[in-house]
């Protein structure tokens, strides 16, 4: 019999091996390759991160990037893809990286990360792509895709409810079922059903109390069994407490290799019965497997095509969060001042295990001055400030104001520096460095208009100084093409068409997850439930700075005629018209969400279930057509452990952000016929909605002839059907609630 859990072309000669030789294999030979296999003819697996940029190192290796890495392209990190809200730009950057790791001899590529945003302060931010768990499930499973179908596997990760830094090897995170499932899973399912990732990486922290390289029902039950992943599990570096509990739970690589000492646990395991060999066969196949990723051939790379297409993926991303007066794309013959060293050291990606060796890094003002020059652009440059965060220099900051008084329009590059943002640490706060606001509000009270682009890994308060300015571009951080990238925008070569992908606050004290973060004893609680991000502020009316979905460009659309047509019991499609009725090509994202009231839990006000990126030239329509599966209404019951539609109205809603909607149409479903059989334990509630017997149950209690107030009803909901007899005074045959408990079990 053939085991599902396998991948297709599995090596089963490795079984016959020696127990000593196969717990060797499923440990790495070193810190980035795993065991040789002679015995089939098979070399070791090279591993790298890369999770926007592959960072090989064949010199000096660790896990922090402390050691130099080959050069490589930076290509936007996730912070970056996830707002240019393009499954394409997910597609290009991972065929892209995948051609990266065939030339330098990676077979396996540790990315994409698919954490779901809870948190601002996640200090790995950077590399994520979302707080909502489709957008990020759709990008993906593009990446993974297109890096794949280049040869090399990836290592999605990290797996699951990785949102935090702060104590990340031993933290537990506490979520409930519901929460797990509609928030923090759905992307991994995605990519796992959709895309057949070569590996999964299980990551440090416990969930729910149990270290998720140990937890067999993460890594067993849901992943293998109810999703159907044939791939490798691999721990994150050093991850692995209980080598055995582990191999038991699924979890077949541990990463880095080098010490015999979890070998001799396995072999120990496997003599006493606490392993057994067909567990440590199977994960052994799951390891061989991986050697279809190493190529016949290693072709080269072109790095200079890498870098423009560094660049093309760069000017999709950034997100115009405010342009007053038109104040963007700047104009011809201006006098333009450039403040601010990120203009001249630009800040394009993170730090941690993903940093990038770049291969070249565009600096903004060079671009800029290249660009000024073509339109009769006049460019004065001061530095204004250090982004090391040094005392202030008042002849900085005079400068900047000289030139400032003297320009028509000042840019002012300000944000983070690398340090603040990286693998292993999270943020104190969201807020920009003291130095820089000043600055900011200081240019804008001299400069006739004033424009402020942010480079920065997770969101940054924009409160006091948001209305003093202009425009905001927010770059966040876009990759070594990302100058060139921003000087386009800035002179409307390219028409900016990112959106937020993540909520922007007015202060951190009203984000869902302040109260629950980063934990205390080991233990953080996700207590906002599924109410994360945009799905909170949008269903309290919390008012944000901008909502997730926000952007603008330098043209208009108009959508109309939304039309949903029923494809099936509990499946749709929408159709929308979009129009660009400006002057100019543009792209627009057009954003469909769901609403509904349904159900027995509480639900997110709307959800984002569908969306699309159109590029239309001026005067020019396109109709757009979003699926909406049964999954867009279904919710998690944690009493029936599966995915239900509840029957009632739907209402689908095409929105400019996750907080303005532009236009709906009400549905309704059927729903799902949920039957559960009754018990004298059942809540009064549950006997009277039973879609077989309530109607008899009011009739055997005689309710059907009197009028019962609703106070009553709801007072008696709650109670067992034993509590209520007891408590009633009525004479309630025993043999009528037998009867009617009979008749209340499924067919």
């Amino acid at each position: 019999m053939t085991d599902s859990t396998l991948p297709p072309a599995t090596y089963p000669q490795v079984t016959s091996l020696p127990a000593d030789r196969k717990a060797q294999l499923l440990s790495g030979q070193n810190f980035w390759e795993t065991e040789p296999i002679p015995e089939i003819g098979a070399p070791a697996v090279k591993l790298a991160d890369g999770t926007y940029g592959l960072r090989h190192q064949s010199g000096r290796h660790d896990h922090l990037a402390m050691f130099e890495s080959d050069p490589a392209t930076c290509f936007p990190p996730g912070v970056a893809v996830g707002s240019s809200w393009n499954p394409d730009v997910a597609a290009r950057l991972g065929a892209a990286l995948g051609k990266e790791a065939v030339a330098q001899g990676v077979h396996i590529v540790l990315g994409p990360g698919i954490n779901i945003k809870r948190s601002p302060l996640c200090g790995r931010n950077f590399e994520y792509y979302s707080e909502d768990p489709f957008l990020t499930g759709t990008l993906g499973t593009a990446f993974t895709r297109a890096l794949q179908a280049e040869g090399p596997g990836v290592s999605v990760k990290h797996f699951a409810a990785n949102n935090q830094e702060t104590n990340r090897q031993t933290i537990s995170s506490d979520v409930d079922e519901r929460t797990l499932r509609e928030i923090y899973l759905p992307a991994f399912e995605q990519v796992v059903t959709e895309a057949s990732p070569a590996t999964v990486m299980a990551s440090y922290n416990k969930i729910n109390g149990v270290f998720a390289s140990e937890n067999p029902w993460l890594l067993t039950d849901l992943l293998r069994a109810e999703w159907g992943f044939r791939g490798a599990v691999i721990s994150d570096w050093n991850a692995v407490t209980d080598r055995v509990a582990a191999l038991r739970a699924g979890m077949d690589l541990e990463m880095p290799g080098g010490t015999a000492a979890h070998d001799d646990d396995v072999r120990q395991a496997l003599a006493d019965g606490a392993l057994s060999s067909s567990d440590l066969d199977a994960s052994v196949q799951r390891v061989a497997a991986l050697v279809k990723h190493i190529p016949v051939a290693r072709p080269e790379v072109d790095y200079d095509r890498q870098h423009t297409v560094a660049r093309e993926l760069a000017a999709e991303c950034a997100v115009l969060l405010r342009n007053e007066h038109d104040v963007l794309p700047i104009p011809g013959n201006v006098r333009l001042a450039v403040i601010g060293e990120f203009a001249e050291t630009l800040r394009y990606q993170g730090g941690g295990s993903a940093h990038v060796n770049a291969t070249r890094v565009d600096q903004p003002i060079d671009a800029i001055r290249d660009l000024a020059l073509e339109n009769g652009v006049s460019v004065a440059y001061a530095r204004g400030f250090t982004i090391d965060g040094g005392a202030d220099d008042p002849a900085q900051l005079a400068n900047a104001l000289d030139i400032a008084r003297r320009s028509d329009i000042a840019v002012i590059f300000a944000g983070l520096g690398e340090a603040v943002e990286s693998e292993g640490i999270d943020r104190p706060n969201i807020d920009l460095p003291e130095t820089q606001v000043a600055l900011i509000k200081a240019v804008a009270a001299v400069a006739q208009r004033t424009v402020v682009v942010l480079a920065n890994g997770g969101v940054v308060s924009l409160e006091g100084w948001h209305d003093d300015v202009d425009a905001i571009l927010e770059g966040f951080l876009l990759g070594q093409g990302g100058g060139h990238a921003i000087a386009d925008i800035l002179f409307g070569r390219v028409n900016p068409s990112g959106r937020l992908a993540e909520t922007i606050p007015r202060r951190l004290n009203e984000h869902p997850s302040s109260l629950n973060f980063p934990g205390e004893q080991g233990h953080v609680r996700y207590g906002e439930g599924v109410m994360v991000g945009y799905r909170y502020f949008a269903t309290f009316e919390a008012p944000v700075r901008y909502p997730f979905g926000h952007g603008l460009t330098y043209t208009r659309f108009t959508t109309s005629d939304l039309r949903v047509e029923l494809t099936g019991d509990d499946t749709a499609q929408v159709h929308i018209d979009v129009t660009n009725s400006g002057d100019r090509f543009g792209q627009h994202v057009v954003q469909v969400y769901v609403s509904t009231d349904a159900g027995p839990v509480k639900r997110p006000i709307r959800e984002l279930r569908g969306f699309a990126k159109v590029g239309l030239e001026p005067g020019e329509t396109t109709t757009v057509q979003i699926e909406l599966p049964r999954r867009a209404f279904a919710y998690w019951d944690i009493r029936h452990s599966g995915w239900v539609v509840a029957a009632g109205d739907y209402r689908i809603q095409v929105a400019q952000d996750s907080h303005t909607v532009l236009d709906e149409v009400a549905v309704s479903l059927a729903g799902d016929r949920i039957v559960t059989e009754l018990t004298m334990d059942t809540p009064m509630g549950e006997w009277f909605d039973h879609p077989q017997v309530g109607q008899r149950v009011k009739d055997t209690l005689g309710f059907s002839a009197v009028e019962v107030s609703p106070e009553h009803m709801a007072m008696m909901a709650s109670m067992t059907m034993t509590q209520f007899v007891n408590i009633s005074g009525l004479d309630i045959p025993a043999d009528a609630l037998a009867a009617l408990i009979e008749a209340s079990r499924p067919a």
